[in-house]
């Protein structure tokens, strides 16, 4: 997040100047991300800055620094889908208010396996409703709300769309790698053919 804020303001402190954009004057020599610590002002060059929340290397414009305070308040990368201790990947909780309902919590999960799961769900005759949405962009998990017709439970359903959906990805594994492999062959065999020409 400070990454993110800190580009912002990079861009924002742009401002025209001679032979460039300039905050501070280029007599101020820039500091190294390596030594920087926490709690501390610094001044970079604005496209090392840039480098740095891209986590890029790029070469310094001249004349162009800013002030940048460091912190160290970013979340590790990994938090966004290593579960913490105590914490259940999928979490069922029923809905009273509609029969036959639920609404299922996939933690540390995105669109990509809620999208996958929801239309898993709404090729089944069973499923009366299924959707999915994300309560905030920055938690990574979503909600799942499935209602059937009341002939098998929302669990059961949701059980039934995965183990579809893992034989259904079986499938695809396999045919991507039985296509990739005869592309393979076919490019090595036009390769011997070609080289068979260019000798004769």
């Amino acid at each position: 997040m400070f990454d993110l804020l800190m580009f912002i303001a990079v861009l924002l402190s742009f401002t025209p100047s001679r032979g460039g954009f300039c905050l501070l004057p280029s007599c101020i020599p820039p500091v190294l991300p390596e030594t920087m610590s926490s709690g501390k002002e610094y001044i970079l060059s604005k496209v090392m800055a840039y480098a740095r929340w891209i986590n890029a290397n790029g070469s310094s414009r001249k004349g162009c620094q800013t002030t940048v305070k460091v912190s160290h308040d970013q979340q590790p990368s990994y938090e966004s889908f290593v579960l913490a201790n105590g914490e259940n990947k999928v979490e069922m909780e029923i809905d009273t208010r509609i029969p036959s309902s639920a609404i299922f919590t996939f933690n540390k999960e995105d669109h990509t396996l809620g999208n996958l799961i929801r239309s898993r769900l709404l090729q089944s005759s069973h499923v009366l409703f299924a959707a999915y949405k994300v309560p905030h962009p920055l938690v990574p998990k979503f909600e799942l709300r499935v209602q059937t017709d009341g002939e098998i439970t929302p669990k059961e359903a949701v059980i039934a769309a995965c183990h579809e959906l893992v034989r259904d990805l079986g499938i695809l594994s396999r045919e991507f790698t039985k296509e990739y492999e005869l592309r393979k062959m076919v490019g090595a065999t036009q390769q011997q053919q070609d080289g068979v020409q260019e000798g004769s």
